[in-house]
């Protein structure tokens, strides 16, 4: 199987604490972000938790801020606008919206791992106005209407 080469992403430090994205093991989709700043998040508070980082994430490629399944299952931290999306033209601080859904305060400390990020390709829609579509067997049934079982 013939390995594509990584896509190159330049980085940028504007907080001397800010500690460069790295994949914490071989095969991981996603690189670990880290908070530069203390926070105390409350339950049921959200904050945008800064990185120190901007990206240039080239053209035709989007970066996905993610969620830490620990932070999730052990103390109700996740993101918002899961996955939030990085533009490829978007040259400011990398910076992540998380919210607390635990029952108790939780520390957010420097160099804490907050979130993790995913680069996709992204592909451009071309849209075409037509009067009818073809029908499907699900039709317009959604929202649970296949049932639990």
């Amino acid at each position: 199987m013939i390995l594509s080469e990584n896509l190159k992403i330049k980085i940028r430090k504007i907080k001397e604490n800010a500690i460069l994205p790295h994949y914490a093991h071989e095969g991981d989709a996603g690189v670990d972000i880290y908070s530069t700043e203390d926070y105390v998040l409350k339950p049921g508070q959200r904050i945008l938790v800064s990185t120190g980082l901007i990206m240039d994430i080239p053209k035709g490629y989007e970066g996905q801020i993610r969620p830490k399944s620990g932070l999730a299952l052990k103390h109700g931290i996740t993101t918002c606008n899961d996955p939030g999306t990085i533009d490829s033209g978007y040259m400011g601080e990398i910076r992540a919206i998380v919210i607390n859904h635990g029952a108790e305060e939780f520390n957010i400390e420097k160099g804490t791992k907050i979130a993790q990020m995913v680069f996709n390709k992204i592909e451009k829609a071309e849209f075409e106005e037509v009067e009818k579509l073809d029908d499907t067997k699900r039709g317009q049934g959604g929202f649970g209407s296949t049932g639990l079982n």
